[in-house]
C-alpha cells in the first residue's frame, strides 16, 4: 500500500475523524484508499469490527468523501495558494469521479442511550438531518423509524437519480453501553434490528453498504434478516484497513521519528512494536493508530488508549466469571466462538477479542472447523489490563499493589527466588479472611493463580506463553534482566507440598530452549504449589542452571 513521501513534518491527526479536515490542515493521513477502491469495486453490503479509536470513523467519512466525489480531496495540491500542501491519493486515479452518489450516515458513537425512547428519538433526528442535507421529505417522527429509514433510502435514489449509500458508525454501541442492565440491552438491540433489517429490503435502492462497531453480534440476534452482509471483520484482504502497519511507520511518520531523534528524545523502533504493535486480522499486524499519535506527540511509552476509557463492565464482567487470566496469553477458540456475542451470551474470548484485549496469533483447520489462536497483542494491554484486573476486584481495596509492584521488579532484577516467595506470602497474606470467606470471587480454583500471573505481567516485563492450561495450573515464562524464570503453578487440595509442580517442569523440561537462548545467563526453574484449604503457598522448590 502506498504511503506518504514527504519528508517534511506535518500535522499529528490525534482525535480528528474528518477526512476533508485532514487532507486541507496538513496534517498526516495513511493512505487506506486502495483498499477502499477494492470494496467499492466489489460493491454490495459490509460489516466490520475492531476496537475502540481504531479509525473506524475516519475510514467511513472517507468513503462517504470518495461516493460524493469530492475528488480534490484525493489529488495532489501544492499549496499555492497559501493552504497545506499534499499529496496525491491512490483513489485519485482509480475512481469514477463523474457519477457522485447520495450518502446516507447513521452515527451511535456520541452521548449513551440507556432508554428505548432515547434511541428511537435519536434516530429520528439522524433520519430528519439525513432528509435536510439531501433534499427529500419524510413521513412525520410518528411512524416507526424503520419506515421512515426506508422511505429515506428510496426517496434518496430516486431524487438524485442514482443508487444511494449508507454508512453506520458504531452500529452497536447503544447495547454495548447497557450490557450491565440486561434488560435495556435487549430493548436497544430489538430498535437497532429493526432499523437494520431495511436495508436487505432496499438493497436496489443502495450501491453500498458497510456498517462498523467493536461488536461483532450474531447473525440470529441484531443482523437476523440482513443474511446479505458481508462480514470483512477476518478477511486477510482487508485486515490492515483500520491500523498503522510497520511500513506505514517507517515512511508516512519517518518525519517523526527523525525529529524526535534530532531532538535528543530518539524512539526506539523496537519499543514501539513491543508496546503498540501485534493486532492482526489478516497476515500482516497493525498498531492502534490512538497510541502511535499520542506517543509521537508526547514522546513517552504508555497506556494511551487503555487509558482512554476501558470499560468498568469489563473488569468487573471478567472478575464475576472467575476469569483465569493466564489464558490471556495463549487461549483458542473457533470462529463460531468469536461470534458469539449477544446480550443473553457473552464469551470470554468472543468480549476480550472484539474489544481489543486479545487478538488473533495463529489458525488451524481442523477438519471443517478453523481454531484461532489467541493472546494479548502487545504490552501496554498486558500491563494495564492486568493491574485494572488487581485493582478492579482481584485483589480487596486497599492492598498497596503499587508499593508491591515496585518490589517484585527489584526481586526479579536481582534473581532473588526466596525474596520473590517472601514477597508473594506477604500478598496472599494481606488479604483479609473475612474478605475471602464473604467474596465469592476468592473461592473459585483459579483466583490464586490469576492474582500471581497479573501481579507478574502488570509489571509489563517480557512474559513468554507456555502451556496454558485449565485452572488449578499456570506455566509462564518470564525473561528479565538475563534471566529465564520457567514457572510452574499448581493448585493441590492439601495442606502439604506434593512436589507435582517442579516433576512436572523436570519431566516436560520446559526450560531447555531457554538455556543457552541469547541474551539469558541464567534459567530459573520454579515449581510453586498453592493450598486451597490455607489459600497459601505451601509449595515453592527452586531449580537454577
Amino acid at each position: 500500500m502506498p504511503g506518504m513521501s514527504v519528508a517534511t513534518r506535518r500535522k499529528l491527526p490525534i482525535g480528528i475523524q474528518t477526512f476533508a479536515k485532514i487532507r486541507r490542515e496538513g496534517h498526516y493521513y495513511v493512505d487506506k484508499t486502495p483498499l477502499i477502491a477494492r470494496l467499492a469495486e466489489q460493491g454490495g453490503a459490509y460489516f466490520l469490527s475492531r476496537p475502540r479509536r481504531f479509525g473506524k470513523s475516519l475510514l467511513l467519512d472517507t468513503i462517504a468523501c470518495a461516493f460524493e466525489a469530492r475528488r480534490e480531496l484525493f489529488d495532489a495540491h501544492d499549496g499555492a495558494d497559501g493552504s497545506a500542501p499534499r499529496e496525491k491519493l491512490f483513489l485519485a486515479d482509480h475512481w469514477d469521479w463523474t457519477r457522485p452518489h447520495p450518502v446516507i450516515r447513521l452515527s451511535f458513537a456520541e452521548g449513551r442511550l440507556a432508554e428505548g425512547a432515547k434511541l428511537e428519538a435519536h434516530i429520528h433526528h439522524q433520519l430528519d438531518t439525513n432528509a435536510a442535507r439531501l433534499g427529500v421529505t419524510l413521513p412525520p417522527a410518528r411512524e416507526d423509524p424503520h419506515i421512515r429509514f426506508t422511505e429515506l433510502i428510496g426517496r434518496t435514489a430516486a431524487a438524485h437519480g442514482r443508487q444511494a449509500v449508507v454508512l453506520v458508525d458504531e452500529y452497536d454501541k447503544p447495547i454495548l453501553d447497557n450490557l450491565e442492565t440486561p434488560e435495556v440491552a435487549r430493548a436497544m438491540r430489538e430498535g437497532l434490528r429493526n432499523l437494520y433489517s431495511v436495508i436487505k429490503g432496499r438493497d436496489a435502492d443502495l450501491r453500498f453498504v458497510l456498517l462498523t462497531g467493536v461488536s461483532k453480534f450474531s447473525k440470529v440476534s441484531i443482523f437476523s434478516g440482513l443474511n446479505n452482509l458481508r462480514d470483512i471483520t477476518l478477511s486477510p484482504e482487508y485486515g490492515t484497513i483500520c491500523g498503522y502497519t510497520d511500513e506505514d511507520i517507517d515512511t508516512v511518520f519517518a518525519p517523526e521519528l527523525q525529529a524526535a531523534a534530532e531532538e535528543g528524545q530518539p524512539l526506539d523502533r523496537e519499543e514501539i512494536r513491543r508496546w503498540y504493535n501485534g493486532y492482526r486480522w489478516g497476515p500482516v499486524s497493525v498498531y492502534n493508530p490512538f497510541d502511535v499519535l499520542l506517543l509521537l506527540a508526547e514522546r513517552q511509552f504508555r497506556a494511551h488508549w487503555f487509558e482512554t476509557g476501558t470499560p468498568t463492565f469489563l473488569v468487573h464482567w471478567l472478575r464475576g466469571k472467575g476469569f483465569f487470566t493466564p489464558q490471556l496469553e495463549r487461549l483458542y477458540a473457533s470462529e463460531q466462538l468469536l461470534s458469539a456475542f449477544d446480550v443473553e451470551r457473552i464469551e470470554p474470548e468472543a468480549l476480550l477479542w472484539q474489544t481489543g484485549y486479545l487478538t488473533i496469533d495463529g489458525q488451524q483447520r481442523k477438519g471443517a472447523a478453523t481454531v484461532y489462536t489467541l493472546r494479548v497483542p502487545n504490552l501496554e494491554v498486558r500491563s494495564a489490563l492486568n493491574e485494572a484486573l488487581l485493582l478492579g476486584g482481584w485483589l480487596p481495596g486497599g492492598t498497596p499493589l503499587s508499593q508491591l509492584t515496585m518490589r517484585l521488579y527489584d526481586l526479579l532484577t536481582e534473581g532473588d527466588a526466596e525474596g520473590l516467595r517472601a514477597h508473594f506470602e506477604r500478598l496472599y497474606a494481606s488479604i483479609p479472611h473475612d474478605w475471602v470467606r464473604a467474596n465469592p470471587i476468592a473461592r473459585y480454583e483459579g483466583y490464586y493463580a490469576s492474582v500471581f500471573y497479573s501481579h507478574l505481567a502488570s509489571l509489563g516485563l517480557d512474559i513468554v506463553p507456555e502451556e496454558v492450561s485449565n485452572p488449578g495450573q499456570c506455566d509462564l515464562v518470564i525473561r528479565h534482566a538475563g534471566r529465564a524464570w520457567v514457572i510452574e503453578f499448581k493448585v493441590i487440595d492439601g495442606d502439604a507440598p506434593t512436589g507435582e509442580a517442579m516433576r512436572q517442569l523436570k519431566a516436560r523440561d520446559y526450560a531447555a530452549k531457554y538455556r543457552g537462548a541469547p541474551g539469558i545467563t541464567e534459567v530459573i526453574e520454579l515449581g510453586v504449589e498453592f493450598s486451597r484449604a490455607k489459600r497459601q503457598i505451601v509449595g515453592w522448590e527452586v531449580g537454577r542452571g
